[in-house]
């Protein structure tokens, strides 16, 4: 497992190709357009926001998917755009790019998967994406350097690209994981089965698209819906899980488990990264909700306490105010128990069966001022738990938004 560039040509799953070059559609000239092409086609399932608000290329990525029964050849990324909120010339572009890029990868409309982030509400130059096509085509390649270039290329506000591999062996045979991941703000991911997170999974494992869907679900509850910087869902929010078969590896249910691990692992690496490059982050917090009822009311919890403007700011400078962090709890729609709620931060008990614990202040806020801490809730219901991973809230991530638009 491993989440740095550069990249070992071994992570590589066969049978894809990557590149990203300039399109125009950022006013800063870096590198706007990314691909990933799957020579010989890939099987697919996807998982998009569930904010009801939705960017051009979901709503012609779902119908694409449907038509295919899960197909995919050509992924093309523009960055600077989020072709959202632009009516119908907005989803005409968007056929117009996956049209041109069919005939580009001579490959049917159908098996293109377009996906935008950037600003919402300016239409789409679509003539730009068209223009810069033959360039993608002759840059694409399946080295570690076109990898790093398709990372980079799909980049807003990151200050970093994020990547994450894991691969395992079948008689001899290597199943390669690789996966690429965009996103610093506008980022709590409410992803469902049908700015902004961009995340492409890669493998070169033989697998039908319902079996993919099957174990993106699985992985995606455990990572990119248990994490959030600022509580903001995006329109553009989109998973995408490929599969190559070119490894020669053929999914079995005896493998279910082994390619769950590896998947999982290399979604909740990305889900990190994203948290820890969120804008104007100082610290990165895991919330650890024990004793629920069911997960669904751990989630609750953490999301309360998550998104708490209170509770972010007091991260921020290394404040040990648990009563934020229960006050939070409180009003999350879950009933608690007080008396048998417990809170820690760090190895520090700050809330004890209803009252404060007994901690050392001064030794609970030096463990805050650390890059990472977690802080661990135990509700004292059931059995049920979640890891929720978020960060603090600074004058950064105001100023970083204030002037995203100009």
């Amino acid at each position: 497992m491993a989440d740095l560039f550069p990249l070992p040509s071994s992570s590589l799953p066969a049978g894809f190709q990557w590149a990203a070059v300039q399109a125009g559609i950022k006013a800063s000239g870096r590198a706007d357009f990314a691909v990933a092409l799957a020579q010989n086609g890939a099987t697919a399932a996807a998982m998009f926001t569930s904010n009801r608000m939705t960017a051009a290329p979901l709503v012609i990525d779902k119908l694409h998917l449907e038509a295919t029964g899960g197909r995919v050849r050509a992924i093309i990324v523009n960055s600077g755009n989020a072709n959202c909120a632009t009516g119908q010339v907005g989803y005409d572009a968007c056929k117009q790019s996956c049209m041109a890029a069919a005939e580009i990868f001579n490959c049917p409309p159908a098996e293109v998967f377009p996906s935008s982030t950037g600003i919402i509400g300016v239409p789409l130059p679509v003539e730009k994406i068209i223009a810069a096509l033959p360039a993608a085509k002759n840059a694409l390649g399946a080295a570690p350097q076109n990898a790093e270039d398709f990372a980079r290329g799909i980049m807003t506000t990151d200050t970093r690209p994020k990547v994450a591999h894991a691969s395992f062996s079948v008689d001899g045979k290597p199943v390669r994981i690789l996966g690429f991941a965009k996103g610093a703000g506008m980022i709590h991911p409410q992803l469902v089965p049908h700015a902004t997170m961009l995340v492409y999974l890669f493998t070169d494992v033989s697998i039908s698209a319902a079996d993919l869907n099957t174990q993106l679900q699985a992985a995606v509850a455990e990572s990119f819906n248990c994490i959030s910087i600022d509580g903001d869902t995006s329109t553009n929010d989109t998973v995408l899980l490929s599969a190559s078969g070119a490894s020669g590896v053929e999914y079995a249910p005896t493998l279910a488990e082994e390619f769950s691990r590896a998947l999982t692992a290399v979604c909740q690496s990305l889900a990190h990264q994203i948290v820890d490059d969120g804008e104007g982050v100082t610290h990165v917090v895991t919330l650890q909700v024990n004793g629920a009822r069911s997960v669904a009311d751990a989630k609750q919890v953490a999301r309360a306490i998550a998104h708490s403007p209170l509770c972010k700011t007091a991260w921020s400078s290394g404040d040990p105010n648990w009563g934020r962090l229960i006050a939070a709890a409180g009003y999350s729609g879950v009933p608690i128990e007080p008396a048998q709620v417990s809170i820690s931060i760090g190895p520090h008990k700050v809330f004890d069966h209803g009252t404060r614990g007994s901690f050392d202040e001064a030794a609970t806020h030096q463990t805050m001022l650390q890059r990472e801490f977690t802080i661990t809730i135990e509700l004292g219901m059931g059995e049920a738990a979640c890891r929720f991973v978020t960060c603090d809230l600074t004058t950064e991530y105001v100023h970083i938004n204030a002037d995203y638009s100009t």
